[in-house]
């Protein structure tokens, strides 16, 4: 009975190296998330021409590839709201950004490369805002976005 013993006390104590061994191998060999530098600093300079506002209602920053399209859809009280954008981004990097489909409205553009600035416009909404973000030929790009509900 002794020799069945130390068989199965071996058997789990291989077992359970195995196990610390693969699972260590797995997180060491996961590919690491890669920053784009650029993009970090992107961030940080949208982040500088628009910063967060005291009571503002929805805000957003996000990393965009090129000639991509994206929707973004806050959920708000029905009122007027002043939309600030941004975009910073590479040479000749350009993006519309759109209340509705991009067929029906054709937005407003922004220049996302150097001297890249901030654009405000106010809209109203009954409790959905929606915003169509198209990006052009060049990116990656860094788009933010705040929303500020007004009185009036």
């Amino acid at each position: 009975m002794t020799g069945d013993r130390a068989r199965g006390v071996a058997l789990y104590a291989t077992t359970a190296l195995l196990l610390a061994g693969g699972t260590t191998w797995w997180f060491r060999a996961a590919p690491a998330e890669e920053v784009d530098p650029l993009v970090a600093q992107w961030r940080a300079d949208a982040v500088k021409l628009l910063p967060d506002t005291a009571g503002q209602d929805d805000a957003d920053i996000m990393p965009l590839a090129a000639n991509s399209d994206h929707e973004i859809v806050s959920e708000v009280d029905p009122g007027k709201y002043q939309v600030s954008v941004v975009c910073v981004g590479g040479p000749d990097s350009r993006i519309r950004v759109s209340m509705g489909e991009a067929s029906i409205d054709s937005g407003r553009g922004l220049k996302c490369s150097d001297g890249a600035q901030k654009d405000q416009f106010e809209v109203g909404t009954s409790g959905r805002l929606r915003l169509y973000v198209s990006v052009g030929d060049f990116g990656p790009v860094v788009f933010r976005y705040t929303l500020l509900h007004t009185t009036g």
